[in-house]
């Protein structure tokens, strides 16, 4: 069966994806929404089943409606179930049709029937077409939303509109607004020259990191932390240890937990001024990462955490009651003391 790619969208499908949507029902349409891309998007009349493109538009309709979602790109693990509704959490893989390993075709999407198929993330031309293709062929509204971070209110009012709950929209678009207004806020007042020099590392030995304006690193960006890798633009990149040594950072984030366990006793990086201050962190990922991947609104509460290290001084909220409240609104989950322990911790 034939992939869909944004990069070199297949037109010869296996099964004649116009032949098919010609079969569905024919859909009642309510409005008509101007999605992030300045196209036109049908809004059907009820919407009870929604295709999510990628990782970042699941999250983003699991959050607001997660009724709606009809399955996931990828099947989540059982450790990250156990921070979803289950019945939600457990829903089955669909795959993905947007971005590197893209495994949906237009017979899995017809399949399954939605009402609509949300995409989330940022905006290009190759975004758009794949989105006005498979709209074309299957007959079903495909919407194109933002998912730059500072974005997330105006995305969330988006979403209630199209699913037709817009006063859950609107709730969460205020929160979220409200998170970014006062990180904006209490970071201004930081000197650029008092702002921590970050590094951002990756993998087992931590020699992969983010460039400047990588969406791996916005919302360290976005809290004004001094990417030492900012130097460059783009997006991921493996670099030496002499060139961290080079840049000697303040701070390490890291997602990953073997580095994390063994970089405070490895004597490459002994000299690194952020590991002779013990100022080594590791991001919380469960059920989804709280500083990288996948770019949503699962990064929401990161941006406490990050604040927190960056500039303790400045935000003296409690993170533990922070998180409970987040997961409670965003993942629909009472988290006891201890999954809010492991949550911190950065365990699985």
């Amino acid at each position: 069966m034939a992939r869909l790619d944004r990069r070199a969208f297949v037109h010869g499908v296996a099964v004649s994806a116009a032949a098919a949507a010609a079969g569905l029902p024919g859909r009642a349409r309510a409005a008509a929404l101007t999605d992030a891309a300045g196209r036109s998007v049908e809004i059907p009349a009820r919407v009870t089943r929604v295709f999510p493109s990628g990782p970042p538009a699941a999250i983003l309709l699991y959050t607001l409606a997660p009724d709606l979602l009809l399955g996931w790109p990828r099947a989540n693990r059982a450790d990250e179930r156990e921070f979803l509704l289950p019945d939600i959490g457990a829903r089955p893989e669909v795959g993905r049709l947007t971005g590197r390993g893209n495994t949906a075709n237009l017979e899995v999407v017809l399949a399954l029937k939605p009402d609509l198929i949300l995409d989330v993330g940022y905006i290009d031309p190759t975004y758009v077409s794949l989105a006005d293709r498979v709209q074309q062929q299957t007959g079903i509204p495909y919407a194109l939303l933002d998912g730059h971070f500072s974005k997330a209110a105006e995305t969330y009012r988006a979403l209630g509109t199209l699913v037709g709950r817009k006063d859950d929209g609107e709730k969460f678009a205020n929160h979220a607004q409200s998170t970014l207004d006062t990180m904006t806020q209490r970071v201004a007042r930081v000197p650029e020259d008092k702002r921590p020099r970050v590094y951002y590392a990756r993998g087992p030995r931590g020699l992969e990191t983010a460039l400047g304006g990588s969406i791996n690193v916005e919302t360290l960006e976005f809290l004004g932390g001094r990417n030492v890798a900012a130097e460059r633009r783009g997006g991921l990149a493996v670099v030496s240890i002499e060139q961290v040594l080079l840049w000697n950072p303040d701070v390490i984030i890291t997602i990953d937990r073997d580095f994390a366990a063994s970089v405070r006793q490895d004597p490459t990086w002994a000299a690194v001024a952020a590991v002779r201050a013990g100022r080594i962190h590791l991001s919380p990922k469960v059920p989804f990462g709280w500083v990288d991947f996948p770019p949503s609104v699962n990064r929401l509460i990161g941006l406490w955490w990050l604040a927190k290290i960056l500039y303790p001084d400045l935000f003296p909220e409690d993170l533990r009651a922070l998180t409970r409240d987040f997961y409670a609104m965003f993942y629909h989950v009472a988290l006891s003391d201890p999954q809010i322990d492991r949550v911190l911790a950065g365990r699985d």
